[in-house]
């Protein structure tokens, strides 16, 4: 069984920078690609990066040229690195494992984390 968990967001000011991790627990993890999700108030969830096992990376359109996404095969981790944030990225972000590449975007499977929340605000 796929586990997935995010460890912490934080309360960030306009222009600053936040790398939080995800922790995904599964027997196959390396071969499986991962990405996050977030979602604003009465918004619907939206992918802004995605890695495969190869690490093929892609990046929705609402974050492109601020954000980073790497993986980590030893710690089963994938992170992702935020820069200049904007108050609009205010969200609670999810990790998902094991989305699929479908129709050039990384499309989420069900497992997903619990959410964290990141608020940019000053």
């Amino acid at each position: 069984q796929v586990h997935v968990g995010e460890f912490w967001g934080a309360l960030v000011q306009p222009g600053g920078s936040l790398t939080t991790p995800c922790l995904v627990s599964w027997i196959q993890v390396r071969r499986i690609p991962k990405g996050w999700y977030p979602q604003a108030p009465g918004k619907e969830r939206e992918v802004v990066a995605g890695i495969s096992s190869a690490g093929r990376r892609h990046y929705g359109d609402s974050m492109t040229g601020r954000v980073i996404i790497d993986k980590d095969g030893l710690k089963n981790t994938v992170t992702l690195r935020m820069t200049n944030l904007k108050p609009e990225d205010t969200a609670a972000y999810f990790c998902n494992a094991g989305c699929e590449w479908k129709n050039g975007q990384y499309v989420a499977s069900s497992y997903w984390g619990q959410g964290t929340q990141v608020t940019v605000s000053s």
